[in-house]
């Protein structure tokens, strides 16, 4: 291969899929002019971008597109290598008519990793069967501060439920022949002050600890074929220009083997935003050198500037080459460099592509299994904060619906949702899917109740003058649903998704005026949340009769909502994020040292509302019987205890086992606990099991002094817990011998294993 050949391969151009089913076109953006396919393809061409995720175009279509787009790109080429195509995927293929899932931050209060992985493989099967490799997801980025706009992209904030979590999503889109991308590598959600893109201040051990680890995990345990750098500096250094982090660690410390793909135009912001690099030719030579294998979305610094910097031997043609193997590795592994390799996608097998007509409405991206898989995670996602006995509903005859989120189709949804992050430019084209209001959702579920509906306010707007209404229609009502929350977009376009930063965590707008005249009110209020990110509730912790949080629960989650409210569904989720008491408090999540915790030394208090982990049911659980087999163990043992957990309620009822580790002294500030495990157990009225746990040493590892990790003897205290605050049972261990060096290798996980146990009996 020419050196033109070779850096062809290293570049994406954004697309937009033909409407009728012609070629793609070259995607018109405002960070760049597009570049001319008729001058690039002869020398080939690396990826694809978002072909079905930049424009509304029917699925069948869109496939046909891409697909006589992939004849011309290898017909154009002299080796006959077509593109990758990627598309974004993070709650659901982001395309038109395909599901809209919860987004990972509902992932995270399922704590089910093996639910998230069967809606990834789901997620996976569709975007394979219309012709797209790679998927941009998943986003391991742990909360660091809930102000970002981001949070309801993220799963949480612990690196243990991220990663575990996240691990399941790549195992189930890569078992879909779908190449997952790891991304934000790493740092983006710590930045100051929760801003989008802003620097990031962080030590070795935090990093290490707590940005890192959920990547480890997901590396060896997931196995993806990609990552993606992050947008951030650390400490002055942008990850898109630091080896050690890009290529020390994640290669040759961690054994990472796939494509590192940069996050778009992050390349260009080296020079852009970054200021490490006079001229695009520098911060191409600063990406190639420290590890990044593709230029995304559009080609950019590794076209010209790229050849121009090799032939005045400024970078080494090696460095292209070994980019270059990664990415025809890859290509090979997809079947791409195949002899007979065919560009007819599974969708549009047997049908002619001459009659693009016929084929609209041939491919469902949102079937039944489908929305069925959605409704699933978002049941399980719906998490009840609060309850006086209020709930579950028992048919009142009147209903007043109060809020911004009452009648407001899109409220469900996150910011890469295609009908926001797209269709929001296209408002005369339907969104594709069936979204169902919560005014809808209502209606159905109590269809023998009398429901009235109010705005009140809008979910960002200052105006107040609908409040009066709405309190008018509360004090008419037998029970008040309060419909509070986020709308999602991008760019200060929302108030929460990509670079819709909150300066608090107030509830934005006149929210939390039109919360406090409504249980002034006096009639029951059960608030509910349709959100990105958790809010400080004010008044409503202590006087409304209910609190259920949902964060965007998808197309089905009005519905899910709804269920919730009448009992037809349990409530089992939990919190990923604390939610806070008091709006400016950040930064501050649950992992935090003593001295972040609230004390005499400061007249601000951290203290949140409710705490990482929390959540409520239908039901009660029981926990008791406990049993230490194994207290005291050496650095490299196992601690070996059981217990027994008894659903004593009348109904059939879901327990999150938690597992938080708190080390008293140690050689380095440790967080007061930490989570080392979790399991969801389910169990009907009356039945009970036992709880069967063996935690090894190197779950009590850290970052030490040196910066490598290492497990200290010393005293351990275990609590088993249903919440981070509120610890059930609480076990006292010992870890003795010698201060034992860890690596990658460590295990990660303690067992946990279910025995059944005879139920209670009935009277």
């Amino acid at each position: 291969m020419t050196l033109r050949e070779k850096a062809a391969q290293l570049v994406g151009v954004w697309v937009g899929a033909s409407a009728e089913g012609g070629e793609v076109a070259p995607h018109q953006h405002d960070m760049e002019q597009p570049p001319d396919l008729d001058t690039l393809l002869p020398y080939g061409l690396g990826q694809l971008t978002r072909p079905f995720g930049t424009a509304p175009v029917d699925p069948a279509l869109g496939a046909l597109s891409l697909q006589r787009t992939q004849r011309r790109i290898a017909a154009a080429n002299r080796f006959g290598i077509p593109a990758l195509a990627h598309e974004e995927c993070l709650a659901g293929f982001a395309a038109w008519g395909a599901t809209a899932y919860p987004v990972p931050l509902s992932w995270g209060a399922t704590f089910n990793p093996e639910l998230v992985r069967t809606m990834a493989a789901a997620i996976g099967r569709d975007l394979r069967a219309v012709g797209v490799h790679q998927g941009l997801a998943p986003v391991l980025d742990v909360v660091r501060d809930a102000r970002w706009g981001r949070v309801e992209e993220t799963i949480g904030e612990d690196p243990y439920l991220v990663g575990t979590v996240a691990t399941a999503y790549v195992q189930g889109l890569e078992s879909a022949g779908i190449v997952a991308t790891l991304k934000h590598f790493a740092g983006y959600s710590a930045s100051r002050a929760g801003r989008n893109l802003a620097p990031v201040s962080m030590g070795p051990r935090e990093r290490a600890d707590v940005i890192l680890a959920p990547f480890e995990m997901a590396v060896r345990e997931g196995r993806p074929r990609s990552v993606m750098h992050a947008y951030t500096d650390t400490d002055g250094l942008p990850s898109a220009a630091d080896e050690a982090l890009l290529t020390g660690l994640l290669r040759d410390t961690w054994g990472f083997t796939g494509t590192l793909v940069a996050d778009y135009f992050g390349i260009a912001f080296l020079k852009t935003l970054h200021g490490v690099a006079e001229y695009w030719s520098d911060a191409a030579a600063l990406a190639l050198a420290s590890g990044v294998d593709v230029e995304l979305p559009t080609v950019q610094t590794f076209g010209q500037p790229l050849l121009d910097a090799v032939g005045a031997g400024a970078v080494p043609e090696a460095l292209i080459d070994r980019a270059l193997r990664r990415v025809l590795v890859q290509k090979a592994q997809l079947g791409l460099l195949d002899a007979d390799w065919d560009p007819v996608p599974a969708a549009l097998a047997g049908t002619d592509p001459g009659e693009p007509e016929a084929l609209r409405g041939l491919v469902d991206l949102d079937r039944p299994a489908n929305r069925a898989l959605a409704a699933e995670l978002a049941e399980q996602a719906v998490v009840l904060l609060r309850n006086d006995g209020l709930l579950p509903l028992r048919g009142p005859a009147r209903i007043a619906l109060i809020g911004p989120n009452a009648d407001e189709p899109t409220a469900v949804l996150g910011c890469y949702s295609f009908p926001v992050h797209v269709g929001a430019q296209h408002p005369r084209t339907p969104a594709g899917i069936e979204l169902p209001t919560l005014r809808q959702a209502l209606e159905a579920e109590f269809a023998g109740s009398q429901l009235r509906t109010v705005r009140g306010v809008t979910v960002d707007g200052e105006d107040t003058g609908g409040i009066a209404e709405a309190v008018r229609a509360a004090r008419r009502a037998d029970v008040v649903v309060l419909a509070l929350g986020d709308r999602a977009g991008l760019f200060g376009r929302g108030t929460s998704g990509e670079g819709c930063d909150a300066a608090s965590l107030e509830l934005p707008g006149s929210q939390r005026k039109l919360l406090e005249e409504v249980l002034d009110a006096g009639t029951p209020v059960v608030v509910t949340l349709l959100a990105g990110r958790p809010y400080a509730l004010g008044r409503a912790v202590t006087e409304a009769a209910a609190v259920v949080q949902c964060f965007f629960p998808g197309e089905e989650g009005t519905r899910a909502l709804a269920g919730v409210l009448s009992g037809r569904v349990e409530p089992t989720g939990r919190l990923p994020v604390s939610v806070p008491a008091h709006p400016g408090v950040q930064p501050s999540t649950y992992l935090a040292a003593r001295l972040a915790q609230a004390g005499e030394v400061s007249s601000t208090d951290p203290t949140p509302a409710y705490g990482f982990g929390h959540g409520l049911g239908y039901t009660e659980f029981t926990w008791a019987g406990l049993t230490v087999e194994v207290a005291e163990t050496g650095t490299d043992g196992e601690f070996r205890l059981a217990f027994e957990l008894r659903n004593a309620g009348a109904r059939a009822g879901t327990e999150v086992v938690q597992l938080y580790l708190h080390d008293p002294v140690a050689s380095v500030v440790q967080p007061v606990q930490r989570l080392v495990g979790y399991r969801r157990i389910p169990l009907d009225a009356g039945a009970a099991c036992r709880v069967v746990l063996a935690l090894p040493a190197d779950l009590a590892s850290f970052t030490g002094r040196d910066g490598h990790r290492i497990v200290e003897p010393g005293a351990l205290e275990l609590r088993i817990a249903a919440s981070s605050t509120d610890a059930r049972l609480t076990v006292p261990l010992r870890l003795t011998g010698p201060v034992r060096p860890f690596d990658h290798t460590r295990r990660l996980h303690p067992a946990v294993t279910v025995q059944d146990l005879p139920p209670t009996p009935t009277p």
